[in-house]
């Protein structure tokens, strides 16, 4: 464990904080859902009414012709979902801040044998020029040869591509014979921002495979693989099993999802992340000596502070260093973020900027 989690929590600090959406706790109406389907024996494996039904509602927001899987996480979802359709001669185009290329421990590469080709960028999103510029060595047996492109919305910087912008993606990626993924870890939350429903910005724009995420939106956990076209998920099944990622429980991922997707709870959780971000933007940006660094159109705030303001913060709350050379932090909103969590927050903050003499 990090010596600075390790710290904050032996200090026996429970309040909210501002880390991760990973942090947060389970929405009660998954948590009812989960408990509702805990009493009775069904068939394993996802042969049971429950995973059936999540199968349907995801039918009725993205369209029928899908194929849907449930995972453990949203590292396996990724790489079981490229893992599928590449072959190890094979590369993945992404940017150089994706969730496959930092945080994944090289899973990809390691299952796969495929190479990531990985593009800078300075808010997190692909663009067609900077993709052409990695399309060479076609046809060439000395290159690894570019088969997927792997989108994150939002991404990992918190910005969000407008469905105009995906569109032109998949447009070109089809054109030139590639897969479009989709690491949709908090896809919610890019929906809100644009005011669309998860299937415009998704089958409509394109996307061949998406990861949607659950957990990072009021699940316990799992994530689901979306296969928008189904002639790529034929062996999918097989690479979920190699990889341990087939439940044997199933029902408990899926009815989580059914839950997610039923009266529009994924949106309510999302809009609450959305809008707490925007309140503490909104305070933040009165101080002058904290410079945003991205633009906020999802649940996460990547800002530059002076050093002493962040470690007066820390002590009271818990929060993630995005680049400590820079002093630039993350916060992060979660579903359950209040606006009593942000005002208290915020006011630490305040308190140090003042005591500093930083304003």
């Amino acid at each position: 464990m990090n010596l600075r989690i390790h710290l904050f929590f032996n200090l026996g600090v429970t309040m909210k904080n501002f880390a991760s959406d990973n942090n947060a706790g389970v929405h009660p109406k998954i948590m009812k859902r989960l408990a509702e389907a805990n009493f009775e024996h069904v068939i394993g494996y996802g042969d049971d009414i429950y995973t059936e039904k999540a199968i349907e509602k995801f039918k009725e927001v993205f369209g029928k012709n899908i194929e849907v899987f449930f995972v453990y996480n949203g590292t396996g979802a990724n790489v079981t979902a490229l893992n599928s359709v590449l072959q190890s001669f094979q590369s993945v185009i992404t940017t150089e801040s994706s969730h496959i290329n930092v945080d994944e421990c090289g899973s990809l590469e390691n299952l796969s044998g495929s190479k990531i080709i990985y593009i800078p960028t300075k808010d997190g999103k692909l663009t067609i020029e900077k993709i052409k510029s990695v399309m060479h060595g076609l046809g060439d047996e000395h290159h690894s040869q570019p088969k997927v492109i792997s989108l994150t919305q939002t991404t990992e910087l918190g910005t969000v591509y407008s469905a105009e912008e995906l569109k032109s993606i998949t447009d070109y990626a089809h054109s030139n014979n590639l897969i479009v993924h989709m690491d949709g870890a908090r896809i919610s939350n890019a929906a809100v921002y644009l005011g669309k429903n998860l299937k415009e910005i998704t089958a409509d724009v394109g996307i061949d495979i998406l990861s949607f995420g659950g957990t990072k939106n009021g699940a316990m956990f799992g994530e689901t693989v979306i296969f928008f076209n189904p002639k790529l998920s034929i062996n999918y099944k097989y690479y979920r099993k190699q990889s341990a990622q087939l439940h044997s429980k199933m029902r408990f991922i899926a009815v989580q999802f059914e839950e997610l997707l039923t009266d529009n709870l994924w949106k309510k959780n999302a809009e609450n992340a959305n809008n707490m971000a925007k309140k503490l933007l909104e305070k933040l940006e009165s101080l002058n000596c904290i410079k945003i660094t991205q633009k906020v159109q999802s649940n996460g705030i990547f800002a530059i502070v002076p050093k002493e303001v962040i470690e007066d913060a820390l002590k009271k709350y818990f929060f993630y260093y995005w680049d400590e050379d820079k002093s630039e932090v993350r916060f992060m909103a979660t579903f359950d973020t209040s606006e009593e969590d942000v005002n208290n927050f915020f006011s630490v903050i305040k308190e140090s900027v003042e005591k500093n003499n930083f304003n």
